[in-house]
């Protein structure tokens, strides 16, 4: 956790980005949706807002003055493992996309986008964050336990051995939607449709670096994984009760 203490503002969604047209459209479109947006044009300075108060969200530019899009993501990733961040890419920086996501943005938008994909984006972000205890369709305060794993639903905790495991948003997206269906193998794009409400046309190699991480978290060895299963030429499973 930062060092800093997080504040409640009077914000809902901190926007990071450099342009101040795209900044005006999206402050106008996310309040008539309800939510108050407060704008940084830097990425230093973005960063420390980030880090001392508290958001619902983060729209995040990847190309800004000082610190650029990708850091920002993975010192705030480093310091709070919950905010959910929506990134802003061009089109030509496909590789950026993937490196953010790897780095923990839950989502990208490519510019220009379109207002409609845009809120319907934001909304889904903010509808998983509001129902981390039910994403699994487990009843909320259930405790899952799976040898040493624990996954604690109402509290959105998740143990391993006793210690705390600190997940991001998608990770700990991932885990419950296996941990609740062990035995059931799931494709890449039945993933990405699950926990991330949409396709992400062509990234299924996203679900494998999110995998791959949270494997690289509970997982003693992550080569002969315990919990995630690979099912060959299909996609994961979650182990069943005999396999641990």
């Amino acid at each position: 956790m930062s060092a800093l203490s997080p504040k409640q503002n009077n914000s809902d969604v901190l926007v990071i980005e450099d342009d101040p047209k795209i900044v005006e459209l999206l402050s106008l479109h996310l309040r008539d949706i309800g939510l108050i947006t407060e704008a940084v044009s830097s990425g230093n300075r973005g960063l420390k807002r980030a880090l001392e108060s508290e958001y619902k969200l983060i729209i995040l530019d990847l190309m800004l003055p000082g610190l650029d899009g990708l850091e920002i993501c993975k010192k705030i990733r480093t310091m709070d493992k919950h905010i959910p961040i929506l990134m802003l890419t061009a089109k030509s920086e496909e590789l950026d996309k993937v490196l953010g996501l790897e780095l923990g943005a839950d989502d990208y938008i490519t510019k220009p986008f379109s207002i409609r994909e845009l809120l319907a984006r934001v909304k889904a972000i903010l509808r998983r964050a509001d129902n981390y205890s039910d994403s699994s369709g487990q009843p909320a305060g259930k405790l899952l336990n799976f040898g040493e794993l624990q996954i604690d639903l109402e509290k959105r905790i998740v143990s391993l051995a006793g210690r705390k495991i600190e997940l991001t948003a998608k990770e700990y997206d991932l885990l419950v939607l296996f941990a609740g269906n062990p035995g059931r193998a799931f494709n890449r794009q039945q993933l990405l449709d699950a926990v991330w409400e949409y396709q992400f046309d062509g990234y299924h190699h996203t679900v494998n670096s999110h995998i791959n991480r949270l494997r690289s978290k509970i997982e003693a060895d992550p080569s002969e994984p315990r919990y995630i299963k690979t099912v060959w030429g299909f996609g994961y499973r979650f182990a069943e009760a005999n396999e641990l």
